[in-house]
């Protein structure tokens, strides 16, 4: 008999840190692939989600940002997904918020950066579409941020 699985629900805060047309990116390494992740991470009891985002982003990046206004809302809940048998116990809430560094941003380097993490890049939005985003379901909707600010919107369970 297969062994149950009960997830726990894991919140976090991701930032879409914006300046000058261009979006801000973690370059990873993950399962063996390029890829590319928004900065971000977990929630601390009694953080509020929005001092998350802040404390993530400068602890990945260095940068220093001010949290414009909440994007988009997505899940991950692994047993719906392709990796079901390895992620079953995992169920995420992402709280995605739009953000901008307070200040002409420096160089970049943060002191406490993800363990998949091999660098950051500044991207151009039309150009995101063509990445290796994860997940895949944000590519569009960050790239449309070049033309229009979108609704806030509940993604739903999306890889």
């Amino acid at each position: 008999m297969a062994e149950t699985v009960t997830p726990t629900i894991r919140n976090s805060a991701k930032a879409v840190v914006l300046h000058a047309g261009r979006v801000l990116l973690q370059h990873a390494n993950w399962e063996g692939n390029d890829c590319f992740f928004l900065p971000g991470g977990g929630q601390t009891p009694g953080e509020p989600l929005e001092a998350t985002a802040r404390r993530e982003v400068h602890e990945e990046t260095g940068l220093v940002v001010r949290v414009v206004r909440l994007l988009w809302v997505r899940e991950y809940i692994g047993a719906n997904h392709e990796n079901a048998g390895t992620e079953a116990a995992t169920h995420r809430v992402e709280m995605i918020f739009l953000c901008e560094p307070e200040g002409e941003p420096g160089p970049l380097g943060g002191h406490a950066e993800d363990a998949l993490q091999t660098g950051l890049e500044w991207v151009e939005l039309e150009k995101v579409p063509d990445l290796n985003l994860l997940p895949h379901a944000l590519r569009q909707p960050i790239a449309a941020l070049a033309e229009a600010a979108p609704q806030t919107s509940y993604l739903g369970d999306v890889s």
